[in-house]
């Protein structure tokens, strides 16, 4: 009977130490939690400059920042909009946010931070070169106004001069014009009037690596390279974004974009008339 009683002293004892020891242990954690939280600053606050967003790249000069708590609206979902009230806080605060399909935001965001370049873009020259891409149009009923650039490439020189003067070497030199009624120099004259500056006297040197009068855009490739050309010669930017105005001078001379519209901007072209001027698109190339 005594061995008995022992055995349940000796139970007894052990569990009241295992309570003790958690009672202990929970106390001194407990203490050293709200030690630390008492001596730990809590971080401040986002102000107004942690706080901000970007559509393009991250450069705090060009983020958008919100300056009220961002809240989804009923009206952010009915217009189909970003959801999360960022437009709204926006326009209170007088900005602009930016989202994927802002371009033309981006385009000017883009330029304001090239101001130098730009500049320097709109000095006048006393020469330059320029290359200009092979074309094929006319692919199956895309009659004069789908075309396609391609990897033959010529390249003209220009600069200012006391006489005027056209030489070509390569592929149908002995062909090409060396008179004004080149299309280069049209294409010149045209980048001049649109600078309304007037045309200095030009010596041209073209080399020519696409055949001429044979089907690649020859003469496209010249009125591209004369206006690009001429542009840079009278220090001139002409506005593109939302204008394309290279292109509305371009196909102009041409009378057409099929071929024009490819040595400009490469690839797959798809060009129309709208009624008010001349746009284009870029269409995928197939594998």
């Amino acid at each position: 009977m005594s061995g008995k009683s022992n055995n349940t002293q000796l139970i007894t004892t052990a569990i009241a130490a295992a309570t003790t020891g958690a009672i202990l242990t929970y106390t001194a954690l407990k203490y050293k939690s709200s030690k630390n939280a008492s001596t730990t600053t809590p971080p401040p606050p986002p102000t107004e400059q942690d706080v901000k967003t970007s559509y393009i790249y991250e450069d705090p000069a060009h983020d958008v920042i919100i300056s009220q708590p961002l809240k989804r609206t009923s009206s952010d979902l009915n217009q189909g909009q970003a959801g999360d009230g960022r437009l709204n806080a926006v326009e209170g605060a007088g900005r602009t946010i930016l989202f994927p399909h802002s371009h033309e935001e981006k385009m000017k965001r883009r330029i304001a931070s090239r101001v130098a370049v730009e500049e320097d873009n709109m000095t006048p020259r006393n020469s330059v070169t320029v290359r200009v891409p092979a074309t094929s149009a006319n692919f199956g009923p895309g009659y004069d106004c789908i075309g396609m650039a391609v990897d033959l490439w010529s390249e003209v020189t220009i600069e200012r001069s006391s006489t005027f003067q056209i030489t070509a070497e390569g592929e149908g030199a002995d062909a090409m014009p060396t008179d004004e009624s080149n299309l280069l120099v049209t294409g010149v004259k045209a980048a001049f009037d649109a600078a309304k500056k007037p045309v200095p006297i030009l010596k041209y040197h073209v080399v020519s690596r696409i055949p001429y009068a044979r089907g690649l855009g020859s003469s496209s490739a010249a009125i591209v390279a004369g206006i690009i050309a001429g542009l840079v010669l009278a220090g001139h930017r002409l506005p593109c974004w939302g204008s394309e105005a290279l292109l509305q001078i371009a196909a102009s001379i041409e009378g057409h974009p099929d071929n024009v519209a490819p040595a400009i901007y490469g690839g797959i072209q798809i060009g129309i008339h709208n009624g008010t001027r001349w746009v284009t698109e870029r269409a995928p190339c197939p594998a």
